[in-house]
């Protein structure tokens, strides 16, 4: 990455937050398995459902 200096402040200080932002998340507790869920990747983050071989777009 280029030398900080060469950022603007606004660019400087959102990196800045990003930074405490990931500290945060390393040192929260993970969320608890769920149970009863689906399987395979969370079909909410890849924008469709699929359910007995049928695909619904939200």
């Amino acid at each position: 990455m280029s030398d900080k200096k060469d950022l603007p402040p606004a660019a400087i200080r959102a990196l800045a937050e990003a930074e405490e932002r990931r500290k945060k998340a390393a040192l929260a507790e993970p969320l608890p398995k769920e149970l009863g869920g689906r399987d395979g990747p969370e079909p909410v983050r890849y924008g469709d459902w699929e359910k007995k071989g049928i695909a619904i777009d939200f």
